[in-house]
């Protein structure tokens, strides 16, 4: 065994030598160069005394290796600060993160030779000595490797082929001395075999840092600071620190424990392994971590250049329209750690905004107005309203008065506009964060710009849209081109039939009905081919119409269906509109109530005074829809339940109860029924008599 460790510590001692002189005859290029010499070259002295310990067997060598080994743990120590420390010319480095590095390394490093001098001058203290070496041995083993670590994650990725070498090989022999000492705490002994061929481990790592030494001779001028390496490598350093403290009391615990102790030692680490999974997985302590992080290690909170890469890839990863504004929402509240949020998006018709997306928060049904003081807010000042500092300091925000549901939004913490050009296209609701955040200029600025490029994407894809719905539409009117065809040559084909029933009528009555139906059958085509024709806008103005007449009217004609439809008709109003189209938008509302309802089921309307609009409330407890449904397609061409519809009807009545200034919203539940409520314009009293309907004039 003697031969073998005199081997391995001379072949240690050899190669460190070498390395040595080679580095000292370059001694005048550089600072990093002469920290690697004093490292190597305290190897080399290591080496030595190893050697010589094996050769002689004298104590006195094997206390001088002690002591050279702490000394060289703290050369590698320097080396590797040094080396973190990038050139005048690069961005500086962070001032706290080298002082909590250089602190640590400093106290390591005096305790470890502390500790050796304990070992070689024989005094004991509370705890045996040799115990607190190969603590004190195991504990800068771990921080040998949070230094490397962190070395390898920060440096640009064109220049890790030169740093690579010294990672790997340092990293090699910080390794072999974890496994050692931690071997020789869990055992209470020291393993001879292993420490015989420490020097092999050390020799086989020196050649790798040679080749380092070798390849750049100016070490790490292109070495960047990342903010996620240094949350890693914090996250490392806060484990490591938790699982020796642990240990160490593991140890008390089994030592003072008596027979218990094997059984409280085992319930101790098991316990401290739990406990460390879940504080890894919590989503609060992480964002702790990361923001004391930015706070304290770094001039900038935030790495932009990672956090605009993961925005762009989080809005590029969208699945539609609804699964782009959950993205945009999650994008932002990751920014600032928040849980939850959600989106509301300016209505086609441009009069209000609607929640579009949210993401871990309720739906909600609130709309507000475009011309709200809210929205004014938003667009005019495009500031990101922090609801906190609003409820302590309101003036801050010139005169702004919040809505009644934003107020009532659980946890509401950020109000962040989405705008495009000019233009206020959506704002997203973030709920209060995980942890502690101030809101400051850098927060703000970010969440700006980062709302300014989520505008963009979304006025973006509602374009796309658009066109898409033009395109549906432009296939539509080609399909009614064929259409108006066909129904052309059946009006031509049913009035030849006419003129030659009258000649040949042998039944005068039977003929007479044939003729009627067959009449009646040709004007309702002609109406239909001219209404495909020339469109379904009706050529005069709005005028006043007597809704509670044209309700019962669709009462009527649906009883002669053999449908029951309840009315409650609260108020005689009128209305603003056309009196045809009127009629066809509500009797769609009854009809799409009816299909969806059993004959044994209730479909009702009632009709009542909302403000300055008349309500005509359709409802039915009939299949219901589901709120992605009306959420994401109800109003949209082409979008129905019904396996033989086109999904226009809604569509239309949609657009043009907006375009009359009215309001049209549903509630529904599926196997409940739904609920769809029409607000209508009143029509203005100061009209003339001409406009109003003649039995109201």
């Amino acid at each position: 065994m003697a031969i073998l460790a005199a081997w391995s510590y001379g072949l240690a001692a050899v190669l460190a030598a070498v390395l040595t002189i080679y580095l000292a005859s370059g001694w005048r290029v550089g600072g990093r160069s002469r920290a690697m010499c004093l490292a190597v070259g305290l190897c080399a002295l290591w080496g030595a005394l190893g050697l010589a310990f094996a050769l002689t067997g004298q104590l006195i060598f094997l206390a001088g290796n002690l002591l050279a080994d702490a000394l060289r743990f703290g050369g590698w120590y320097l080396f590797l600060l040094v080396l973190m420390q990038p050139e005048s010319a690069d961005r500086p480095s962070s001032p706290v993160l080298s002082g909590w590095l250089i602190g640590i390394a400093g106290l390591l490093f005096a305790a470890g030779f502390a500790s050796q001098a304990l070992v070689v001058a024989g005094v004991d203290l509370v705890v045996p000595s040799q115990r607190v070496a190969l603590f004190c041995s195991l504990a800068m083993s771990v921080f040998g490797l949070l230094l490397i670590e962190r070395l390898f994650r920060n440096v640009a990725s064109d220049f890790r082929w030169s740093i690579k070498p010294l990672c790997l090989g340092l990293g090699g022999v910080f390794l072999f001395d974890l496994y050692l000492f931690s071997d020789a705490l869990l055992f209470n002994r020291v393993d001879a075999e292993a420490f015989s061929i420490r020097g092999f481990a050390h020799a086989l790592g020196l050649p790798l840092v040679a080749l380092s030494a070798i390849r750049s001779h100016d070490w790490k001028r292109r070495l960047v600071m990342s903010q996620r390496a240094a949350l890693q490598s914090a996250t490392l350093l806060i484990v490591g620190t938790y699982l020796l403290f642990m240990a160490a009391a593991g140890y008390y615990v089994r030592f003072f424990g008596g027979e218990w102790g094997r059984a409280l030692q085992l319930a101790l680490l098991f316990a401290a392994l739990l406990l460390l999974v879940a504080l890894m997985f919590s989503g609060s302590m992480r964002a702790r971590l990361r923001v004391q992080v930015g706070k304290h290690f770094f001039s900038y909170r935030y790495d932009y250049r990672e956090e605009w890469l993961r925005f762009t890839h989080t809005l590029s990863s969208q699945g539609g329209f609804s699964g782009m504004g959950r993205h945009v929402v999650r994008g932002l509240a990751d920014m600032v750690e928040s849980p939850s949020g959600a989106l509301w998006l300016q209505d086609p018709s441009g009069r209000f905004f609607a929640q579009a997306a949210f993401w871990n928060m309720p739906a909600s049904p609130a709309t507000e107005d475009v011309d709200s003081p809210l929205c004014k807010f938003l667009l005019d000042s495009g500031w990101v309203i922090n609801l906190e500092e609003y409820r302590s300091l309101p003036r801050r925000y010139d005169g702004l008065e919040l809505p009644a549901w934003l107020v009532e939004v659980p946890n509401a913490w950020l109000v962040v506009p989405l705008t495009t050009g000019n233009e206020l296209i959506a704002f997203v609701v973030l709920a209060t964060a995980r942890t502690r955040i101030d809101v400051n200029w850098e927060v703000n600025d970010l969440l700006k710009t980062a709302a300014r490029q989520a505008g963009a994407f979304l006025g973006q894809m509602q374009a796309s849209e658009a066109l898409l719905e033009v395109r549906k539409f432009d296939s539509f009117n080609r399909m009614s081109a064929f259409v108006v065809h066909d129904l052309k040559n059946i009006v031509t084909q049913l009035s030849l039939m006419l003129k030659n029933a009258e000649r040949h009528r042998d039944n005068p009555e039977f003929q007479k009905d044939m003729l009627m139906t067959v009449e009646h059958s040709v004007e309702r085509m002609r109406k239909l081919m001219m209404q495909l024709r020339e469109g379904a806008t009706p050529l005069d103005g709005p005028r006043g119409i007597d809704l509670a007449d044209v309700i019962r009217r669709i009462q009527t004609a649906k009883s002669g269906q053999g449908r029951d439809v309840e009315l409650a008709i609260e108020d005689r109003l009128v209305a603003r509109g056309h009196e045809e189209r009127i009629e066809r938008v509500i009797g769609h509302l009854v009809q799409n109530a009816l299909d969806a309802t059993e004959q044994s089921g209730r479909v009702w309307v009632r009709l009542a005074r909302q403000g300055t609009h008349a309500l005509v409330e359709v409802g039915d407890s009939g299949h219901g829809m589901s709120p992605d449904f009306v959420r994401e397609r109800l109003f949209k061409p082409f979008q129905t339940t019904k396996p033989t519809g086109m999904g226009i009807g809604a569509y239309e009545s949609f657009q043009y109860v907006h375009e009359l200034g009215g309001k049209l919203s549903v509630e529904s539940a599926v196997d409940v029924g739904t609920q769809v409520n029409l607000l209508l314009p009143l029509f203005d009293t100061g009209q003339t008599a001409d406009d109003l309907p003649k039995e109201l004039a």
